[in-house]
């Protein structure tokens, strides 16, 4: 059976951790160059075939507010104008950008007090880069619970991209080439499931013979091969040798999506780029389906393991929440002006220590979060001290030293 009906919503998502623009561009130059470069790649190819392409792009939160940092900005003026370059993507048509919150966390890790700023934070950096809100959201890692569900549709978002290994449908019927409808607490959102075999591929290379192929046989094998089909491949836009390419003919751009894009402009291929909003405004899902709590690396173990593995992982996951809670309880029993910045102070390094990061090297990074929760921790007793409270313990101190130095 031959398919034609087949649409393709490629995806990229773009972080760095606080502050490591800025570190990279001392430490490392090299890489440095390699990871901003990668933002205005997506953009001039973008540009170069906006009659037939469509991407999505995601940001986190904390990478726009470095590529919005003034020092930061005249740190890599030699290599990108990054606020020439952020117009660009202000007035790309093409261009769907995508939201993932403010830190980039692992939602179903953190205190649920905390998800809707970093879902705020993160959607309003967006408009203040780009001046347009996204509708689609992309979990960090993946991770996704379905008690996310409320939070997200309060925030704005309409649909959100999942790993398609966790879907299950109520039908019965796994199906990764559909949207889908989840609801939770009266909330419901579109479901996107993401191919994770194709999504590997186009992490780390694939060409565009190989993939017409491939797509076109799992849309023919697929339970509902004479329905629109929609394939979603979603990969990290600025990490491994792919996608930094810069020789660009060897990567991502030069080696892949240019040759396919060329071949939809000239009517060769049966694969059509298309925007997920458009497309979903379009198709309607109707079957419902919910989404296992877990992430893109599910089959290594356990759910979320990579960032919950170790005994220090978990504990400094605990201490994460526990000093979140903390900052809620004086928020709302004390409720007077925090005129020396105690709270706003210790708010924002809560959030910073949410980024997965810090959790994704093992125990490598877990430094860098507690210095964060230290200082946070530091700021909240200050605080309670002024209003005459006990300030809290602090614990797991881990020397800096041990902790790598580049993302």
């Amino acid at each position: 059976m031959t398919v034609t009906n087949i649409a393709h919503a490629l995806g990229l998502h773009m972080h760095q951790p606080p502050g490591n623009l800025r570190l990279l561009i001392e430490v490392s130059p090299w890489e440095a160059e390699q990871i901003i470069r990668c933002y205005e790649r997506v953009l001039r190819y973008a540009e170069h075939f906006r009659d037939v392409a469509v991407l999505h792009v995601g940001f986190s939160g904390v990478l726009l507010e470095q590529l919005l940092d003034p020092e930061v900005v005249a740190r890599y003026r030699a290599i990108v104008d990054i606020p020439a370059m952020l117009d660009r993507y202000r007035r790309a048509a093409n261009i769907e950008l995508v939201g993932t919150g403010y830190s980039h966390p692992i939602f179903p890790l953190i205190a649920r007090a905390d998800w809707s700023e970093q879902l705020t934070r993160g959607r309003a950096l967006i408009e203040r880069a780009f001046g347009r809100a996204p509708r689609g959201f992309w979990p960090p890692e993946l991770a996704f619970t379905m008690e996310m569900i409320p939070a997200l549709v309060k925030a704005g978002y309409d649909y959100v991209v999942v790993d398609g290994g966790h879907v299950r449908p109520a039908d019965g019927m796994s199906d990764v080439l559909r949207p889908y409808l989840a609801c939770h607490d009266g909330a419901c959102i579109r479901v996107v499931p993401r191919d994770r075999a194709l999504s590997g591929a186009q992490q780390s290379g694939l060409e565009p013979d190989g993939f017409e192929r491939e797509v076109c046989v799992r849309a023919a094998r697929s339970p509902r091969p004479r329905e629109p089909r929609l394939l979603t491949t979603w990969c990290d836009g600025e990490n491994g040798a792919w996608l930094r390419q810069t020789q660009e003919q060897a990567g991502f751009f030069g080696h892949f999506f240019a040759p396919q894009m060329t071949r939809w402009r000239a009517g060769e291929s049966m694969i059509r780029p298309v925007s997920l909003g458009r497309y979903l405004d379009a198709f309607h899902p109707r079957v419902h389906a919910r989404v296992q709590t877990d992430c893109w690396n599910a089959d290594v173990g356990a759910a979320l393991s990579r960032w919950t593995g170790s005994r220090a992982q978990r504990a400094a996951v605990t201490e994460l929440v526990r000093l979140s809670e903390r900052y809620w309880s004086l928020l709302r029993e004390y409720r007077e002006d925090d005129d020396d910045g105690h709270l706003t102070r210790a708010r924002q390094l809560i959030l910073e220590a949410e980024t997965s990061c810090y959790l994704y090297w093992g125990e490598s990074w877990l430094p860098y979060l507690h210095q964060r929760l230290e200082a946070a921790a530091s700021a909240l007793a200050e605080f309670a001290g002024e209003s005459g409270s006990a300030p809290p313990p602090i614990c797991c101190a881990v020397d800096l030293t041990s902790a790598d130095a580049e993302a």
